[in-house]
């Protein structure tokens, strides 16, 4: 494999991987918030004892997310020194803002949650998760800041071949941010519904304090629905966005070659063959295609030949083409994935009612499965995004071939050697992470009781 593509590979590991494990603390956070907010409001040790259980492992996830996240800045200066040049005067203050700002928010606000249950009031206590929550969301926005600039460069000059920020507001007010962000924080906030959801649904089905956990169930299914509904709507926008602000990129996720009719369909799923340049065994349905791009029932959509034609005649000789088939089936991966956990809340939320769910086990069975779906969600989003931005790391101003450190530094001896030592390391993570998360879940939670005059404070600690 040659330098640039291990480059690409592991670029694709270490984000991937910190990217199962960031939109879980951004949504667990604001659950614990509300679990906390209900603790205060109603005095229910049962609230405490499950804010202390989910807090467990939303820590846990925390500490890998930043160990994944250390790493993976590690290979942007090992792997890509030309696109950090390239970027490093734009990169500059987002990324020290999330730094110094949001993760030191979160950071110290963590700490004083974590040990402050009985040296602080229960609202300083409160407004300390709330920090937390707020903190975690920021250090989201300032990351996707930096990553709209990749997509729709704004707010920059070029100077001696690099890139530098000449509006601080430009880049603040990127479209592609506010389409960006609201989706990926939204999806967050469902991947640790979902989270939720399918974990409580495991306690009650074995029988570990399911009158507890039915709190967190009801909590969750109905953040589930909610927030998937929300993905769906803002994801729509993107889309539309991005037909304009990425054309070949929306052109590759529909396996478009040629120009389509002013009644565009879009196919549910089909066969890519890129050599044909045609989609075998498509399921279509009519006119959806020009509804999702311009809200409207006619509209044609650039094809991928035009599009190379128009990127050739702009940039150069080239091939401006991404890859194809990754691009459309990641695409669909993500649909699917989404629509499954929203019919999963709309399930879970008609059965709160009476609370038939505790009587169902072939209901939590299904709910547990869908744990994964999130994560795979999240994951072929990215690669729809990441990949179908190629050939540029830095959409029309730096290919990913240019981004990529010089042979003579960084040989692909070097970059093999510190894949495989980070593949380790993240196999030692995923195993510990595993385990942590099974040995606390089946631990379950205690409420404490009341106290009993004489005993002192009364609390009995949760395991």
């Amino acid at each position: 494999m040659s330098q640039l593509g291990l480059a690409r590979l592991q670029f694709g590991i270490t984000t991937i991987y910190h990217f199962f494990f960031a939109p879980v603390t951004i949504g667990m956070a604001v659950l614990l918030a509300i679990l906390e907010s209900m603790y205060v409001a109603t005095g229910n040790e049962e609230y405490k004892a499950l804010t202390k259980f989910w807090g467990k492992l939303f820590l846990i996830n925390f500490t890998v997310g930043v160990v994944t996240g250390i790493l993976q800045e590690f290979q942007f200066g090992l792997d890509w020194a030309n696109y950090s040049r390239f970027v490093g005067d734009i990169f500059g203050a987002p990324l020290a803002i999330e730094a110094l700002a949001a993760f030191f928010l979160e950071s110290t606000f963590i700490g004083i949650w974590q040990f402050g249950w009985e040296q602080v009031s229960k609202k300083v206590h409160l407004i300390a998760i709330w920090m937390v929550a707020l903190g975690t969301t920021l250090s989201g926005f300032w990351i996707l800041t930096a990553n709209s600039f990749m997509q729709e460069p704004v707010g920059y000059m070029l100077v001696h071949g690099k890139a530098e920020m000449n509006s601080f507001g430009d880049l603040l007010t990127n479209p592609q941010l506010w389409v960006e962000f609201p989706h990926t924080i939204t999806a967050a906030y469902l991947t640790a519904s979902v989270f939720m959801l399918a974990i409580s649904a495991y306690q009650i089905l074995h029988k570990r304090n399911p009158e507890l956990f039915k709190k967190t169930f009801k909590l969750a299914a109905v953040a589930v629905l909610i927030t998937g509904v929300a993905v769906a709507a803002i994801g729509d926008q993107q889309a539309t966005h991005l037909v304009t602000a990425q054309p070949m990129k929306m052109a590759a996720a529909e396996a478009i070659w040629h120009n389509t009719s002013d009644h565009a369909p879009w196919t549910v799923i089909g066969v890519v063959d890129s050599k044909t340049h045609q989609i075998k065994d498509a399921v279509q349905v009519p006119d959806m295609l020009s509804i999702l791009a311009y809200k409207r029932l006619s509209g044609s959509l650039q094809g991928i030949n035009t599009l190379q034609a128009q990127d050739v005649s702009k940039y150069g000789a080239g091939n401006y083409v991404p890859p194809v088939a990754p691009t459309f089936y990641a695409f669909r991966v993500m649909i699917l994935m989404g629509v499954l956990m929203v019919l999963a809340g709309l399930w879970a939320t008609i059965r709160i009612k009476g609370e038939k769910f505790l009587k169902n086990p072939r209901m939590l069975k299904l709910l547990i499965w869908t744990l994964p779906m999130p994560y795979i969600a999240n994951a072929a989003g990215w690669i729809m995004t990441e990949v179908g931005r190629q050939p540029w790391v830095v959409y029309g101003l730096l290919s990913t071939a240019k981004g990529v450190s010089p042979a003579q530094t960084v040989p692909a001896l070097d970059i093999w050697t510190s894949l495989v030592l980070f593949s380790a390391i993240y196999t030692a993570l995923a195993v510990a992470a595993v385990f942590l998360f099974k040995k606390y879940t089946d631990l379950g939670a205690t409420p404490a009781r009341a106290p009993v005059e004489g005993e002192g404070d009364g609390y009995l600690h949760v395991i």
